[in-house]
C-alpha cells in the first residue's frame, strides 16, 4: 500500500448533542495513576475533565461532553480514581500459617487463621454502620480457608467492607470468590486465580471496587480447559474496576452483563477466546479509560452483543449498551476486530490505538446486538410489556439496532505482514424485527452513526470499505484517512504504543454532526413481588417494585380488598430506600380465611418519575389465605 510515512494527532472536536443526563450513585474523585508498563498515546490539546457534583455524586455528560473528556483524557492521561475517603472501620487481621481463629484479629498479632472466620464476623444482611477492613498477610490461602459464597455484607459509602493485601499488591493469593448481594465491598491488592469456573463474579451488588488486583484463569484456551471468565458482573451497579490485570478465560476476560454505572480505568485485559471485554445487556453509564486490550480472539472490546431478556434490570431494556465512553485505550493482537458496537445506544469510542487487529476479518465493526428469551417467558413477556426489546418466545433472537455511535480519532496501525483479512469496517444493513417486538423497523445499525478524523492503515490501497450503503461509504472515506498517510508508534514491540508525534501535521478540521434527539423512555410500570397463591400465614407486608425511582408514593395509592370487601389500610407503613423498590408493611385485616387483592392504583395518583412521567397502568397482587387466625 502506498502514502508517506508520517505520525498523527487529533484535535478537539463537536460532537452530537444527547438531552438526557443522569445522576449515578457513589463518588467518583480524580488522582493521577501510573499506568502500567504500556505507555498510553497522547492525542489532542485539550485537557478536560469530568465534572464530580459537590454531593460526591457522578454527572453523566452529555455527548459532546463526553468527547471533550475523550480528548482531554489523551491530552492529560489522568485517570479517574473511586474515593474511599475516610470511614470509620473495624480491622480483623488474617495470617494463614500463624493465625488462629479462636483470637479477636484485632491485630497482626491476634491474627486468625481463615478468611471464612473473618467474614462470618461481618454481620450479615444488615445495614452496617461502622466498616470493616479485613487485613490479609501475606501467603496463600486455600480454598478449605474462604467462603464458598460471599454473600448478603451490606457496607455503606460510610461503612465499607474492604478486603486488602496488607504486605503489598497481590501478596495475598486466594481461590475463585463468587459474591453475590453485597453492597461497598472493596477488594485491594489481591491476586485471584482458578481453572474453571468464573474466576471473580460479583452478582446482583452495588458499589464495587476492584483495585491493584490480579484475576487469573489458569489452563489452556484452545481445549476449553480454563475459566469461561476471568471477572464477570451481573445485574450490579457502580462497578469500579482499577490498575488491575485480569486474564484467562475460553469466553471473555471482563463480562459485564447489566452493569450500570461505573468505570474500567488503567488495567490490563487479556488472554481470551472471545472478546477481551464486553458491556451488555443494558450495560449503561461506563467510562472505559486508559487499558491495554490483547491477545483475544473475537475481538478486543465491544459495547452490546447479545442477551437474554430476563436477564436484564429495568429501566435499560433497550438498548444493549448505552452512554458508554471507550476512550485513550490500546488494542492489540486481536483476531477479530479491535473495537466493535452491537446493540448501542450513545456510545462514544475516541482517541484509541489499535495495532495488529482484525487478521481475521475487519478492524472495526458496527453491527447488531441479538435479544433472545432464555427460558423465563414470564419475566420477559413484563419487559414487553415495559416497552423493552425483545421476545417472550424460547429459540428466537431480535436484532437490537445502535442509535448514536460516534467513531473519532482513533488510529489503526497494522505493521507490514500484518492485515484485516476481508476489509476495513463491518457496517451491518438494515433487519426487520418481528412484530411484538417493540423494535423499531427496519431496524438500523446505522442511525446516527459518525465515523471521523480516524487514520487507518491497513491492507493494500484497494482494501474493500466494508460498507455497504454508497452514501456513508462515501462519507467514510472523505471524513478519514485511509492508507495514505502512515502513523509512526514509538516502540510496539516493546510495549510503547505512543503516537511518534509531528508538529508539522495539522489537526483535522472539526466537525458538527446534527443533532439527534434521545429515545423516549419506556412507560413508568410498577409490579409486586410474587406472594404465594395460597397461605395459611397472615400476610403483613408486601414489595413493590417501579421500573425506575419514583417519588409521591402514598398509602391512599394502594386499595387493599378481601372479595368484595375493602380492607383498610390505617395504621399500614410505605417505605423505601431508593426511590424504586417500596415496602407496605404493618398491614392488618389479612388474618381471615378469604381470597386478597392487593391493587396500587395508576389514575389520580401523584406517582411521577424525574421526568414527570407517571405510572401507565395499575399494578395488582392476590393470594388466598386458607385459615382464619386471631388478629394480632
Amino acid at each position: 500500500m502506498g502514502g508517506k510515512r508520517v505520525a498523527f494527532f487529533a484535535g478537539a472536536r463537536d460532537f452530537i448533542r444527547a438531552d438526557d443526563q443522569e445522576t449515578l450513585p457513589g463518588t467518583v474523585g480524580f488522582a493521577a495513576m501510573d499506568p502500567l508498563c504500556v505507555r498510553w498515546p497522547r492525542l489532542g490539546n485539550r485537557a478536560v475533565r469530568r465534572r464530580v457534583a459537590a454531593s460526591g455524586s457522578m454527572r453523566v455528560e452529555r455527548l459532546e461532553e463526553r468527547l471533550a473528556l475523550a480528548v482531554g483524557a489523551a491530552a492529560n492521561p489522568q485517570l479517574p480514581a473511586f474515593d474511599i475517603g475516610t470511614p470509620t472501620l473495624i480491622d480483623i487481621w488474617v495470617d494463614p500459617a500463624r493465625g488462629d481463629d479462636s483470637r479477636d484479629g484485632a491485630s497482626r498479632d491476634r491474627a486468625v487463621r481463615t478468611l471464612s472466620e473473618a467474614w462470618r464476623r461481618v454481620p450479615v444482611a444488615t445495614v452496617l454502620t461502622t466498616g470493616f477492613r479485613i487485613n490479609l498477610a501475606a501467603g496463600s490461602y486455600p480454598e478449605s480457608a474462604v467462603p464458598l459464597y460471599w454473600e448478603n455484607r451490606f457496607g455503606t459509602r460510610d461503612a465499607p467492607v474492604i478486603l486488602r493485601a496488607a504486605d503489598g499488591p497481590r501478596s495475598a493469593l486466594l481461590p475463585a470468590m463468587n459474591v453475590f448481594g453485597c453492597r461497598s465491598l472493596y477488594l485491594d491488592g489481591l491476586d485471584i486465580s482458578a481453572g474453571g469456573g468464573d474466576v471473580l463474579h460479583f452478582e446482583a451488588c452495588s458499589q464495587i471496587l476492584v483495585r491493584d488486583t490480579a484475576v487469573r484463569g489458569t489452563g489452556t484456551i484452545a481445549t476449553y480447559a480454563v475459566p469461561q471468565e476471568a471477572l464477570k458482573a451481573n445485574q450490579c451497579r457502580d462497578m469500579f474496576l482499577e490498575r488491575c490485570d485480569i486474564s484467562g478465560a475460553w469466553d471473555n476476560a471482563v463480562d459485564f452483563v447489566a452493569v450500570q454505572g461505573g468505570h474500567v480505568v488503567g488495567s490490563r485485559i487479556h488472554r481470551s477466546g472471545d472478546w477481551a471485554m464486553y458491556a451488555k445487556g443494558g450495560s449503561a453509564d461506563l467510562l472505559v479509560a486508559g487499558n491495554e486490550f490483547y491477545d483475544a480472539g473475537t475481538g478486543g472490546f465491544t459495547a452490546g452483543q447479545g442477551t437474554g431478556f430476563e436477564f436484564m434490570v429495568a429501566p435499560r431494556l433497550r438498548y444493549e449498551a448505552s452512554g458508554i465512553t471507550f476512550t485513550d485505550n490500546v488494542i492489540h493482537d486481536t483476531q477479530g476486530a479491535g473495537i466493535g458496537v452491537n446493540g448501542g445506544a450513545d456510545i462514544v469510542m475516541s482517541n484509541n490505538t489499535l495495532y495488529r487487529v482484525g487478521t481475521r476479518s475487519h478492524v472495526i465493526e458496527v453491527g447488531f446486538g441479538s435479544r433472545s428469551c432464555d427460558g423465563d417467558r414470564v419475566t420477559c413477556t413484563a419487559y414487553l410489556a415495559q416497552g423493552g426489546w425483545g421476545t417472550a418466545i424460547p429459540g428466537r433472537e431480535e436484532p437490537i439496532p445502535n442509535r448514536n455511535v460516534v467513531i473519532s480519532n482513533n488510529v489503526v496501525l497494522n505493521p507490514d505482514g500484518v492485515a484485516s483479512q476481508w476489509q476495513q469496517f463491518a457496517v451491518a444493513t438494515p433487519r426487520t424485527p418481528s412484530p411484538g417486538s417493540n423494535i423499531p423497523s427496519p431496524a438500523r445499525a446505522d442511525d446516527g452513526l459518525q465515523i471521523f478524523g480516524n487514520v487507518i492503515w491497513n491492507g493494500p490501497a484497494d482494501h474493500p470499505l466494508g460498507i455497504e450503503s454508497p452514501v456513508p461509504a462515501a462519507d467514510v472515506v472523505a471524513r478519514n484517512t485511509i492508507n495514505t498517510l502512515r502513523p509512526a508508534l514509538v516502540d510496539p514491540d516493546h510495549g510503547d504504543y505512543r503516537l511518534a508525534a509531528d508538529p508539522g501535521l495539522p489537526p483535522p478540521a472539526p466537525v458538527a454532526p446534527p443533532v439527534v434527539p434521545p429515545a423516549p423512555l419506556p412507560p413508568l410500570t410498577a409490579v409486586f413481588r410474587a406472594v404465594g397463591a395460597t397461605t395459611s400465614r397472615t400476610l403483613t407486608s408486601i414489595v413493590v417494585q417501579f421500573s425506575r425511582p419514583v417519588s409521591g408514593v402514598t398509602l391512599d395509592d394502594f386499595v387493599l380488598r378481601r372479595g368484595r370487601v375493602t380492607v383498610s389500610l390505617a395504621g399500614s407503613r410505605i417505605t423505601t430506600t431508593d426511590g424504586r423498590t417500596y415496602t407496605l408493611s404493618s398491614i392488618r385485616g389479612t388474618n381471615i380465611a378469604g381470597g386478597y387483592t392487593l391493587q396500587l392504583k395508576a389514575a389520580g395518583t401523584g406517582i411521577v418519575d424525574a421526568t414527570a412521567a407517571a405510572l401507565a397502568r395499575p399494578a395488582t397482587v392476590a393470594w388466598r389465605m386458607s385459615r382464619t387466625l386471631p388478629a394480632r
